[in-house]
C-alpha cells in the first residue's frame, strides 16, 4: 500500500512563517517520508468541516505548481476539482500543464462540486445536480479527446469547442490518471468505470461501507467491460500520528493496524491529511515506523 497527503487547511502559527515556504516545507516532508502523492481541496473559501470560510485558501492548482518545482517525486492533484469552476477545455490544459513541468506526476482529480456558497460569493454558476453530472461526464468525455490528440469539434449539451488542442501532450502517456471523487452509486461510481483510473472513496464510513462500494463499482465494471483491477483504489481521511497516541491521536501501531484494514478491503492508497502536518514529529513516525511496514507485502496483503 502507498499513502498520500492531503493538505486541506493553510492556518498555522504564525511562528511557521511565510504560508508558501511552510506549504512547500510540508511537500518536502512527505515526499522525504516516503509519500507517493500530494493532493490538494480545489476550493476558494474554506470549508466548514475545516474552518470558517475566511481562512486562508490557495487556489489549488496554481500551488501544486509551485509544490512541483519544489519536489521531485510526489505525484499531484486536486482532491477534487469541482466541474463547474473551469471550462473543460481550459482545465485540460491546466492539468496537462502541470504534468509536463512536473515531468509526469499529475493526476486530474475530478468531482461534480458542491460548495453553493463559494460559488454565489466568487460568482460563479451553481446548475442543480443533474446538470453538474451531466457537465462532468463531458468534461470527462473532453479530457479523453484532448489527452488523445483528437482535434475534432466537440458538440455536447453543455460544451462546444471548435478545436480542442492540446500542444504539448502530457508527459504520462496515454494521458494523466483521472481520479473521480465520491461514491454515489448510480452516477458517480458508473463514471468512474467508464471515465476514470482511480476513485476516492471516504473511509469514515467504515469497512462495511467500502466494501460495498467497492462491489458497486465492480458490478459497474462488469456491466461496461472494464477490467475492475484497472482502476486504482483510494481513500480519504484525517489522521494524527504522535509517538504516544495522545489527545486520540494513532500511535504508529494503530497507523499500520488502520493501513492494513484498508489494503485488505483493496485499497491501494490511502490519502489522509493531518491536523499537525506543520510539524516534524509526524512526519519522523511516517517516515520510520509506518510506512515502511505499510509497504511490506504482509502489510498490503497482497
Amino acid at each position: 500500500m502507498r499513502v498520500g497527503l492531503q493538505v486541506p487547511n493553510f492556518t498555522w502559527p504564525s511562528e511557521q512563517g511565510p504560508l508558501g515556504e511552510t506549504v512547500a516545507r510540508i511537500a518536502e516532508r512527505a515526499e522525504q517520508a516516503g509519500f507517493s502523492s500530494f493532493w490538494l481541496m480545489d476550493h476558494f473559501f474554506q470549508i466548514e468541516f475545516v474552518g470558517p470560510p475566511e481562512l486562508e485558501m490557495l487556489e489549488s492548482w496554481s500551488t501544486l505548481a509551485f509544490v512541483a518545482a519544489r519536489t521531485k517525486s510526489l505525484k499531484l492533484g486536486t482532491m477534487v476539482t469541482g466541474v463547474t469552476y473551469r471550462h473543460p477545455g481550459i482545465l485540460i490544459k491546466t492539468a496537462t500543464t502541470l504534468d509536463v513541468l512536473s515531468g509526469g506526476r499529475a493526476y486530474l482529480g475530478i468531482g461534480a462540486a458542491w460548495y453553493e456558497g463559494e460559488h454565489q460569493g466568487l460568482g460563479v454558476a451553481f446548475p442543480p445536480l443533474a446538470e453538474r453530472f451531466e457537465r462532468l461526464e463531458e468534461t470527462l468525455q473532453i479530457a479523453h479527446q484532448m489527452w488523445a490528440g483528437n482535434e475534432r469539434p466537440y458538440i455536447g449539451r453543455h460544451y462546444h469547442l471548435a478545436r480542442p488542442l492540446n500542444s504539448p501532450r502530457s508527459v504520462q502517456q496515454p494521458h494523466p490518471p483521472i481520479l473521480i471523487g465520491g461514491g454515489g452509486e448510480r452516477k458517480t461510481l458508473r463514471l468512474v468505470a467508464q471515465y476514470a483510473d482511480a476513485c476516492n472513496l471516504f473511509a469514515r464510513q467504515g469497512p462495511d461501507g467500502l466494501a460495498h462500494k467497492l462491489a458497486v463499482l465492480r458490478e459497474h465494471c462488469q456491466a461496461l467491460g472494464r477490467p475492475y483491477e484497472a482502476i486504482e483504489k483510494t481513500t480519504l481521511d484525517v489522521l494524527s500520528v504522535t509517538s504516544d497516541g495522545r489527545d486520540g491521536s494513532f500511535t504508529p501501531e494503530a497507523a499500520i493496524a488502520y493501513f492494513r484494514g484498508l489494503a485488505k478491503l483493496g485499497i491501494d492508497i490511502a490519502i489522509f491529511s493531518m491536523p499537525n502536518a506543520n510539524e516534524i514529529e509526524p512526519f519522523d513516525l511516517l517516515a520510520t515506523k509506518v510506512i515502511p511496514a505499510v509497504a511490506q507485502p504482509e502489510v498490503a496483503g497482497r
